[in-house]
């Protein structure tokens, strides 16, 4: 990826994140705008959002619906020759995340062979 869709991705994860901070209420929940990954030619954008204490179907349900309010908020913010149309997604990485240490974990339990200097005894 080029730095130029480096930093347009930073930008929007920014504005998108300060908005959807300041506009929305989501009842006992933390949303979070972990990433986002803008097409080449700046037309679509996957915004990948993670959710802690709350329902992440009802938040993507909200974002989904409102995401012309949030792509209106970034053409104004922006001077992106177009305003790319956002499809919003699960962030499964901090899962994931958590289920390559359990699993570490789980293998470091595991007997061991016994190493040379043992053998030799």
């Amino acid at each position: 990826m080029s730095q130029r869709l480096d930093k347009i991705n930073e930008l929007l994860k920014r504005e998108i994140s300060s908005f959807v901070q300041k506009e929305f209420e989501f009842k006992n929940a933390l949303v979070t705008i972990s990433d986002v990954h803008i097409t080449d030619d700046l037309r679509e954008g996957k915004v990948f959002v993670s959710v802690l204490g709350g329902n992440m179907d009802n938040v993507l349900l909200k974002l989904t619906q409102n995401k012309g309010a949030i792509q209106r908020f970034i053409n104004k913010r922006t001077n992106l020759r177009c305003t790319p149309v956002l499809m919003f997604r699960e962030d499964t990485s901090t899962e994931r995340g958590v289920d390559m240490v359990n699993l570490l974990d789980e293998v470091a339990q595991l007997p061991t062979a016994p190493s040379e200097e043992e053998e030799n005894k």
